[in-house]
């Protein structure tokens, strides 16, 4: 690998933007791996989550140690076994479909997804309770009877 530098700087890429948004890496991973460096579609996505566990953890443990961000360690659980759950699917289905359908599927999802975000950001945030206080009211009530 010579250039095993640009591999490294296209890492920190990732690293930091999704820890600074919030947004799995993948969505940035995924297309320099396919754009930048010539892999194929499904190769580019099964790599993707090979680097996006260690970025993930890193970024998780910094947000968990910051005592000024709620972290609702429960709810993260449950999504997570939800997740793991839904990657055993979804890689199956990946099997059974072309690459270049898969690449143009991949990119629909960012658009729209990037549409709705750029959309939201002008909406006027509506007074509720936040997310935290809701999920535990929910498990509260439940526990009560």
């Amino acid at each position: 690998m010579e250039n095993w530098y640009l591999y490294i700087l296209a890492g920190l890429a990732a690293g930091v933007m999704s820890s600074l948004f919030g947004v799995g890496g993948g969505i940035l991973i995924v297309p320099i791996l396919t754009i930048a460096f010539a892999f194929g579609q499904k190769s580019a996505q099964g790599m993707s989550l090979f680097i996006m566990l260690p970025i993930a953890l890193a970024g998780a443990l910094r947000y968990k140690l910051n005592p000024d961000i709620p972290i609702n360690l429960p709810v993260c659980f449950m999504m997570a076994l939800g997740g793991m759950a839904g990657a055993i699917i979804g890689t199956q289905l990946v099997f059974s479909i072309p690459q270049i359908l898969l690449r143009r599927m991949f990119a629909v999802f960012v658009i729209i997804t990037g549409i709705h975000m750029f959309v939201k950001s002008y909406a006027k945030p509506a007074a509720k309770e936040p997310p935290q206080q809701q999920v535990e009211n929910s498990f509260t009530k439940g526990n009560k009877g």
